[in-house]
């Protein structure tokens, strides 16, 4: 048996018991999870400032993207954030074991749908050292097994992150040794996708390079996106004063996030009087602008955008503009060519915004504001454990809720199955919840 295959049989172990902890428990858990990791701020930032000396020479050797060097950066501001993210989660109601549906079957035969754990989560991301607090704070509070495989990049913050919040739960005392685990090779990401017997959700956080691999690789079942293609459509009713800020802040606040705007689509009512103002504030704000033949007649210095853009995540600041026809033009482009992340429309009319929300095929649909609010911790989840486009279980960013599926328990006195199978009893089936 390989030290994964031990690791995940034990987290697995460890997974019974995370299913029965108390909220109390688990709440004081991540108190003091939230509490060690400020107490070792100085601590985490100096393993962080290893991992980014040692990655500017890959940065400068083009091994590593600069939005990869970004993501893999804790400042004091991500840390507030990321502390702050734990007792967030703190204060949320616990998912596991709530009534959700209930059926009296018949008199003394009573059925209930009980929220529980999902079990083992792997969660494979890269260089986002954050999203190690993130999931840990939500697989406590879920009653979750997880294991953690980061990207070689963020090593050292890794391991003093999971050091830290593996000793804050041995001083609860109630959690098992094997409830976070962190791996560290590409060998053990193959060998963890084999544990299909053990564990019982992949998330994989990354590009879709990633995404796909994991996919392709595995029989668990796959929780993710694989791409952050997201649109902002200024409709020929929108308010004008407000669509330059909101998309220069979808683009810019953090180019390299899976919901900043990559591609504007603009009516083409628009194009002759308000996109040269557009290109300014974005070119102020150091975008680079690409743009449709029709866009480039009346702002023609900026690059002819191709097909390849539109289906294309820069991850940077760099973005595409195509003047549409109307809505419907907006609509079917986003359905085409978006990633079913985070798309937003920018207009006044509320029959269009109602048509652009109820047409567009994605997670997140948006009425004038900036995609970047597609975030588990600006929901109020707490935080999340990714973002989902699928359409199955758990969609747009994954907290709490994603993370516990359900059984049913089914409380009887004494009924056999015979009696209804030959017509002497039938069922009442009323709903108790």
């Amino acid at each position: 048996m390989t030290n994964i295959e031990i690791m995940a049989q034990n987290a697995k172990l460890a997974s019974y018991t995370l299913s029965s902890l108390s909220t109390l428990v688990k709440d004081k858990a991540l108190q003091e999870i939230a509490d060690v990791l400020e107490q070792n701020k100085l601590l985490i930032l100096q393993e962080n400032a290893k991992d980014l000396e040692e990655a500017k020479k890959l940065l400068d050797n083009n091994e590593i993207s600069q939005s990869t060097y970004n993501r893999l950066k804790l400042d004091d501001n991500k840390m507030r954030d990321m502390i702050q993210g734990i007792r967030d989660v703190k204060k949320l109601e616990d998912p596991v074991n709530k009534k959700v549906w209930a059926m009296g079957m018949d008199t003394g035969l009573d059925l209930y749908r009980v929220s529980c754990p999902i079990g083992v989560i792997g969660v494979i991301f890269e260089a986002r050292p954050d999203v190690i607090p993130q999931i840990c704070s939500l697989a406590v509070k879920s009653g979750n097994a997880v294991l953690l495989k980061g990207g070689k990049e963020a090593k050292n913050t890794n391991v003093v992150l999971v050091k830290l919040i593996k000793e804050a739960l041995e001083k609860i005392g109630q959690f098992p040794q094997d409830s976070i685990n962190l791996l560290f090779t590409r060998d053990d990401v193959s060998k963890m996708l084999e544990m299909d017997k053990y564990i019982d959700l992949i998330i994989p956080r990354g590009g879709n390079a990633l995404v796909k691999y994991v996919k392709s690789n595995t029989k668990i079942p796959v929780m993710g996106h694989a791409d952050g293609i997201c649109h902002i459509y200024i409709d020929e009713y929108a308010d004008l004063k407000k669509c330059a800020e909101i998309c220069v802040d979808a683009k810019v606040q953090y180019p390299s996030a899976c919901n900043a705007v990559e591609t504007i689509l603009i009516h083409e009512s628009l194009v002759e009087n308000y996109l040269p103002q557009l290109v300014l504030e974005l070119e102020k704000a150091q975008v680079k602008v690409k743009g449709c033949e029709k866009c480039r007649e009346f702002v023609p210095h900026i690059e002819l955008a191709t097909s390849e853009d539109w289906a294309c995540e820069y991850g940077d600041k760099i973005v595409s503009i195509k003047a549409v026809k109307d809505l419907f033009d907006a609509i079917a482009h986003i359905n085409v060519y978006g990633s079913g992340h985070t798309d937003c429309i920018l207009s006044e009319d509320k029959k269009a915004i109602d048509t652009f929300m109820n047409l567009v095929d994605s997670a997140g649909v948006f009425a004038n504001a900036s995609t970047r609010f597609a975030d588990g911790f600006r929901y109020g989840l707490g935080a999340e454990v990714g973002i989902s486009t699928a359409k199955t279980h758990a969609r747009g960013p994954v907290g709490l809720d994603g993370l516990v599926i359900y059984k049913y328990k089914l409380y009887g006195s004494g009924q056999t199955v015979a009696p209804y199978a030959d017509g002497k009893k039938t069922f009442i089936h009323q709903r108790i919840i």
